[in-house]
């Protein structure tokens, strides 16, 4: 079997040259730096004294066939080492780089000449370096081109009398040597599929930030110079930094050559927006416009889309990767749309979901905004778009649909869709996954469990938004206004008072069957007291009103709304009743209780 890759050792000076000449793509430089500056740091200290370093890896991407017959030979990108190429960059040459602020920085790394024994020779510039004359604040100096090695040493010397200048000299040759340092290179043969080179990218790079094929997609966006992905990934990276900080935005129009682009005219809206529900990675961002436009739910099938390949040749054509290119650009358009965006959120709000505590999967959502984008742009009656989505998002949070092999899930119902019609579609998934037997048996097996994140309770609070159900024990007390502004969940078999009746494990008394929404003066007045004593005090205090010695138990006034209170909020109403030995019934009944209530909420989207 060949060999799949090509080593090789290139020196720093050459390889700094190709990334300026644009020879080898390093999308990275795109987007913000993630090592810290101590990193960039330790990494100039390792060349200057002759460590290894780790190999830089390239991908050549397959020859794609022009519009005229002939072939273009493919781009050169590098798939690992974009950390450290970019770290040299801006330590040695100079260049300016994006953190995490998306602010543009030059890590300045500061070089001692004469460190001693146990000191650093390198350090992050900071102000306590520039007040010593030993240091020396930019090693960038050195790889100026006209840089006057003569001049600099006899400068120093007058700085620091004592200094020989043969001893200055010897250390600045030593310095500038950095650029003739060799690093291995790794060269992947051309004739790699594109799924190889992206199995080949997430594995290498899984040793630091996790990366996946949108990460490789983006890479790939970024290095196309003929259908302006450059511009078009600054689209997607800003649109997502804009979504969570959007006063980011004057610092996004400091960029001239976006600014002034469609892109950002299309994303302005941003700036006043403070909704927090659904806030997008630029992984969302590519995905959704990428299952928009594709009608594809696999994110490998766009990387081999923008090279431009064939599915039914095997070749890669420039029309194709044109098209390609085209395609996302109007999906990356229209996600950012005020209209859709405001709309599909609005959506999802409506559902019950107004808060991003009660989302559990971002798949789910990336899904149910394709699935709006879809219907919004079909000949389905746009009354009913919001109403379909909603239950789609419901349908599919609940049966975990996206949770695992969600691409392949998303790609079957992608077709489906497609080839069926949504509407018929929808009616065959409800009878094959919301039957009779899943809401009065595998939904209320499902709330047997812990996770208060689960998909299972995050539906039931939204259902409780959405009905507009007050707390428990509470006239005019919304359960929203706990989830959002001043609530938090507590158990209704308190904690301390099971614990003291032995039951210790956390999978007994956390079953978040066991949790409501109270609001604060309520759970003060229930404390650690048994279920049966403070529902019946409760009771008592609305029939005869409350004792002067004791705490009101919320503000219902009346038997008709007490009762009202505990349907709404599934409490069996036995349990004024009930005791620690009660505990399990108890369970069992709210759950189903709880089941009965989304399939409530449910039919009634």
């Amino acid at each position: 079997m060949p060999e799949k890759y090509e080593p090789s050792t290139k020196s720093i000076e050459s390889i700094l040259g190709f990334i300026n000449s644009g020879e080898v793509a390093i999308p990275e430089i795109q987007r913000p730096f993630v090592w810290k500056p101590k990193q960039v740091r330790d990494l100039i200290d390792s060349l200057y004294n002759g460590y290894p370093t780790g190999y830089l890896i390239i991908s050549q991407s397959p020859n794609m066939r022009l519009k005229d017959g002939t072939l273009s030979e493919g781009k050169k990108i590098m798939i690992d080492g974009q950390q450290r190429v970019t770290a040299m960059m801006t330590a040695i040459l100079g260049k300016e780089v994006l953190n995490e602020d998306f602010e543009k920085k030059v890590i300045k790394i500061s070089f001692n000449p004469f460190a001693e024994e146990g000191e650093e020779s390198f350090k992050v510039l900071d102000t306590a370096i520039l007040k010593d004359k030993r240091w020396i604040p930019d090693i960038s100096i050195f790889f100026k081109t006209d840089f006057d090695s003569f001049t600099f040493v006899n400068e120093y010397c007058a700085l620091n009398p004592g200094i020989l200048s043969k001893d200055i000299n010897a250390r600045v040759q030593k310095i500038t040597d950095i650029k003739n340092r060799r690093i291995g290179v790794i060269t992947l043969n051309r004739e790699l599929t594109v799924d190889e080179v992206t199995e080949i990218f997430i594995r290498i790079n899984s040793r630091g930030a996790k990366l996946n094929q949108a990460d490789f997609a983006m890479s790939k966006i970024a290095s196309d110079e003929k259908n302006e992905g450059r511009l078009l990934r600054k689209a997607i990276d800003y649109f997502s930094h804009l979504a969570v900080q959007p006063e980011w935005y004057s610092e996004m129009c400091k960029d001239k050559e976006f600014a002034n682009t469609e892109y950002a005219k299309k994303m302005e809206w941003l700036k006043n927006d403070t909704e927090a529900i659904y806030d997008p990675s630029y992984s969302d961002m590519l995905r959704v416009a990428f299952m928009y436009k594709f009608n594809r739910g696999k994110m490998k099938d766009l990387v081999s889309l923008l090279s431009g390949r064939d599915f039914d040749t095997r070749e890669f054509k420039e029309e194709i990767a044109e098209k390609s290119f085209k395609k996302l650009k109007n999906g990356v358009m229209d996600y950012m749309n005020e209209y859709n965006f405001k709309q599909f959120t609005l959506a999802i709000k409506d559902a019950g979901f107004i808060s991003n505590k009660l989302m559990n999967s971002d798949l789910t959502l990336d899904f149910a905004y394709t699935l709006y984008l879809l219907l919004h742009n079909s000949d389905i009656d746009k009354t009913q778009v919001k109403r379909y989505v909603q239950k789609w998002y419901v349908l599919t949070t609940l049966t975990s649909r996206y949770i695992a092999s969600p691409e392949s899930a998303m790609d079957t119902d992608l077709r489906r869709i497609s080839e069926k019609g949504f509407c018929k579609y929808l009616e065959e998934i409800e009878r094959a996954e919301l039957s009779d037997v899943f809401w009065n048996d595998g939904l209320v097996q499902n709330f047997e469990t812990t996770a208060v994140n689960s998909p299972y309770i995050n539906v039931y609070w939204a259902a409780q938004v959405r009905m507009k159900d007050d707390a428990l024990f509470t006239k005019n007390c919304a359960v929203s206004n706990l989830i959002t502004v001043i609530g938090d969940v507590h158990h209704i078999f308190p904690k301390k008072y099971l614990q003291k009746n032995g039951i210790n494990e956390k999978s007994k008394y956390n079953q978040v069957a066991n949790y409501t929404y109270l609001d604060t003066p309520t759970n003060i007045a229930v404390g650690d007291d048994a279920p049966n004593s403070y529902f019946s005090k409760a009771l008592r205090q609305i029939q005869n009103g409350c004792a002067t010695d004791e705490t009101q138990i919320g503000n219902i006034t009346t038997i008709d709304d007490f009762n009202q209170n505990l349907h709404t909020n599934c409490i069996p109403a036995t349990i004024k009743d009930w005791t620690y030995e009660n505990y399990d019934q108890f369970l069992l009944e709210r759950r189903k209780l709880m089941a009965q209530k989304i399939k409530e909420y449910y039919e009634g989207l």
